[in-house]
């Protein structure tokens, strides 16, 4: 087949995945946004009433919602700073002839295939079990749940980036570093001027994979801290969550929220996506 050809028949094949994409996202999303602009307790009794749930939950001093936000932006930034910094660091020392590579890299990536309920469950467990030597847990001050989440999410992350980091390490070629040893340039120095801008691509995808994870975590903050204590541990989707479900008569607040927080993590991807990718530009 050619290429006239396949430009022809393209539409035809894309169309089963459109028509999934439009109702499984696209319907679902629009009519999200209408309801964000309603009082309902059922899609069918919705009533419009322009701005109230935006002004009721910003207005609100009993609500969370910006104690959140700063919460999550918290976590989001310390979690990505350290599980790509450690995955990199993972992968460069698995990129070594050393013996054992590929057992090791099974095993950093197993936490990966686990649920985040479960691991929310495994963790609390744990870190209970570890701060129960000193009369604490993790609902016991917002800093536990906070250092709990950032454990957790590192452990599940960490081997799923370093598996992208090891495939751009894996993609310089190996003159390049050749070229750099003849010239004299220091482990450090090549790893400055070579290895980090030959994987920048990695780099993009490993940050915005992590950002937009980090920032809409919610089955591990459910299981492990499940927001307390007095919700001071509560991330956004969850407070979302609770909203919703949890307050009568909330539900187009809870709604609300969930636009603002998809416009959040959409802003957050685009300005992420946009720097990194003009870092390889550069490069």
């Amino acid at each position: 087949m050619n290429n006239r050809s396949m430009k022809k028949y393209a539409p035809i094949f894309l169309l089963p995945t459109m028509i999934a994409f439009t109702i499984g996202f696209i319907a679902p999303f629009i009519l999200g946004v209408y309801l964000s602009f309603c009082e309902f307790t059922t899609v069918t009794d919705a009533k419009f009433v322009g701005l109230k749930n935006y002004l009721r939950f910003w207005n609100d001093p009993s609500d969370v919602f910006l104690h959140s936000l700063w919460f999550t932006a918290l976590f989001t930034i310390v979690t990505v700073l350290l599980i790509n910094v450690l995955a990199f660091a993972v992968a460069l020392a698995l990129t070594k002839k050393i013996r054992g590579t590929n057992l090791f890299r099974t095993v950093f990536f197993m936490p990966n295939l686990i649920g985040g309920l479960v691991l929310g469950y495994v963790w609390q467990l744990l870190l209970n079990g570890i701060l129960a030597q000193f009369q604490r847990n993790l609902k016991y001050d917002e800093l536990y749940g906070f250092l709990g989440l950032v454990i957790l999410m590192c452990w599940q992350q960490i081997g799923y980036m370093m598996i992208i980091y090891i495939s751009g390490i894996q993609n310089i070629p190996g003159e390049l570093i050749e070229a750099a040893k003849i010239d004299g340039a220091t482990p450090r120095q090549i790893l400055k001027n070579v290895t980090i801008p030959m994987v920048m691509p990695s780099i993009t995808i490993c940050t915005f994979l992590t950002l937009t994870n980090s920032f809409k975590l919610f089955d591990q903050n459910l299981a492990l801290t499940d927001g307390d204590p007095s919700k001071m541990s509560e991330m956004l989707a969850l407070n979302i969550y609770n909203t919703f479900y949890g307050r009568s008569g909330w539900e187009g607040v809870g709604q609300a929220k969930a636009v603002i927080f998809f416009l959040l993590v959409a802003a957050i991807a685009l300005v992420q996506n946009y720097l990194t990718r003009s870092k390889e530009v550069q490069q």
